[in-house]
């Protein structure tokens, strides 16, 4: 078994997870602090370095050689900067700059959340042994990343298959990334959840208003929270089959709290991918839930890390 160790950070807007790893993708410790996205860019490199301390102070530490984060976006991973839609407070923030000085110098690589994603589920995940491959997350955001040629292609900055912004409604309403009628601003928990509510959907007796109440719902057979869902597949099955017309991948993998609607997404999925893959080479794309559930951001940066040190995993 490999002795040496990387370290992962997964950043997001509500929580900075931090864990050691090792070469078969088993998180050995793990620290976790809130972002206090909202507060001030101080505050959130607070909790960013108190996970970083946390991991150092563990004996494991000293088999550290490497770092990957994976960060909520845009990131630029040449300029080893992020500006996170979801943590207002840092813009151009040199993320990079302040991990490697508090570990020593020690190498650093830096990929956006949704090719984290796609590194872990092509190593440990629905997406192993594949060669082209879409992988996204549908929670509080809705990003995504690709494997193409059987490897994870981040793009230049670190940003490649970030899919929740691409529009499916031209005439939609404005996003928080300043587009309009992106798959992120209908088909992520906050905006299914929204969509229910606004037209008419109510919370039952446990008063669960976020997108698993909705799913909840659906399940029951409530005709509203059906519609919110459809109308949230439609969305996603619109960008995944753009994708797959465009790079050619033959697996979408969904993960995220959304994913865990079960069928309730996954049937309506099903039946608006057929309507929107509808060339030949693309009609054969296989839909899958993620396995490497709440980890994939740690361990898509740990597979990141590794890469650093000459050890491709995904």
């Amino acid at each position: 078994m490999h002795q040496d160790l990387v370290v992962a950070l997964d950043i997001g807007g509500t929580k900075i997870a931090g864990a050691l790893v090792d070469s078969a993708g088993r998180l050995l410790v793990r620290a976790q602090r809130p972002t206090f996205a909202q507060e001030s860019a101080a505050r959130v490199d607070s909790s960013l370095l108190e996970v970083l301390d946390e991991l150092r102070a563990a004996p494991e530490w000293q088999r550290a050689r490497a770092l990957g984060i994976g960060s909520a976006g845009p990131v630029d991973a040449k300029a080893g900067t992020v500006s996170p839609v979801n943590i207002p407070v840092w813009r151009d923030h040199p993320l990079v700059a302040t991990v490697r000085e508090r570990v020593d110098g020690m190498p650093v690589s830096l990929i956006g959340d949704g090719p984290a994603i796609a590194a872990a589920e092509h190593w440990q995940g629905a997406a192993q042994g594949r060669t082209a491959a879409l992988c996204m997350v549908v929670s509080t955001g809705v990003g995504g990343g690709l494997v193409l040629d059987g490897t994870l292609h981040p793009g230049p900055t670190g940003n490649a298959g970030h899919i929740g912004h691409i529009s499916v409604d031209m005439n939609g309403e404005r996003c928080p990334c300043g587009g309009h009628g992106c798959v992120e601003r209908i088909a992520s928990g906050t905006n299914i959840a929204r969509y229910a509510q606004e037209t008419g959907w109510r919370p039952g007796p446990d008063g669960d208003a976020t997108a698993a109440g909705v799913a909840a719902a659906a399940r029951a057979g409530d005709p509203l929270a059906r519609a919110a869902y459809g109308r949230a597949a439609r969305a996603l099955a619109a960008a995944i089959a753009a994708t797959a017309t465009l790079v050619e991948i033959d697996i979408a993998v969904i993960g995220g709290g959304v994913a865990r609607a079960g069928e309730v997404l996954f049937d309506p999925l099903r039946v608006e991918l057929d309507r929107y893959a509808t060339l030949s080479f693309v009609q054969g794309l296989e839909l899958a839930p993620a396995r490497t559930g709440t980890d994939a951001g740690l361990i898509g940066a740990a597979a990141a890390a590794w890469k650093l040190l000459g050890e491709p995993v995904a």
